[in-house]
């Protein structure tokens, strides 16, 4: 198993990032999806009593088969490759969770998210054992990094776009955080296991990059999209949510595969 710690700095308050978040995981799961791969929304409901609640509880179904490394695909049977993810959204806190069924217990992928304001420097935020914390990599995100050439879009570069309604950006230079105001981070701590047929360190190595590459991109997406977000309410969300769910049903069932793949 895995453990990594992602630091993600981000210009917004904890406010902005909260509907920002929401509103840019619906438009990024539009780019990922079409021909029969991507998201399909099962569940997205508040949850008042049980585990993590109050929260808001989602459940999704990712169809992931070319987005997949071609010698995985080449040992799973035809049509396993689904991703079941659950999350319980308890902002400033929210867990998420994906399984297999195929692989079941051989496959766990965990993300515990805090978020915090500040640059991104607090040691140790998911409060581990000060022996679980040593084995932990803390990785640093900086979206003013630039991209994989295949990622690359103009309309998601900081360095390049301004927030016209909130009055703010393009960034700088790769030292932004420390003259920037407003400052949060969002602390992502990622586990992974994956064994299966002796490919346990080489996959869960090309899980955790890329994850480290759709945390990148899609943090840059969010601060891009303040203009397209900025004002909005949580009930402007979730009338935003439902209208993203038809439509994203709609793209499963037509068109091309879209959105990043891993090869």
């Amino acid at each position: 198993m895995i453990v990594r710690e992602f630091r993600i700095p981000l210009p917004l308050t904890l406010e902005e990032y909260r509907i920002g978040q929401l509103y840019s995981v619906g438009e990024a799961s539009k780019y990922e999806t079409g021909g029969g791969e991507g998201v399909e929304i099962v569940i997205n409901e508040p949850r008042i009593d049980g585990l993590y609640a109050p929260c808001q509880n989602t459940c999704k179904i990712i169809h992931v088969n070319s987005k997949v490394p071609a010698f995985i695909r080449a040992l799973a049977p035809s049509g396993s490759l689904g991703i079941r993810e659950e999350s319980w959204n308890a902002y400033p806190f929210c867990i998420t969770k994906y399984e297999n069924p195929y692989m079941k217990d051989a496959f766990e992928l965990e993300v515990k998210t805090l978020h915090k304001p500040g640059i991104g420097d607090i040691h140790n935020v998911h409060g581990l054992s000060e022996e679980e914390y040593s084995k932990v990599t803390v990785d640093e995100i900086n979206i003013w990094d630039a991209p994989d050439p295949r990622d690359y879009n103009p309309a998601w570069d900081p360095r390049l776009v301004r927030s016209e309604k909130a009055d703010r950006g393009p960034l700088e230079d790769a030292n932004w955080k420390e003259t920037t105001d407003p400052v949060m981070c969002v602390y992502k701590q990622v586990s992974v296991k994956f064994q299966w047929h002796g490919l346990q360190e080489r996959t869960e190595k090309i899980i955790m990059k890329a994850l480290r590459r759709l945390f990148f991109n899609f943090h840059r997406q969010v601060v891009c999209w303040q203009d397209d977000y900025h004002g909005m309410t949580i009930e402007d969300i979730r009338e935003f949510e439902v209208k993203t769910k038809e439509e994203l049903n709609q793209q499963f069932s037509s068109g091309v595969v879209k959105g990043m793949r891993v090869k």
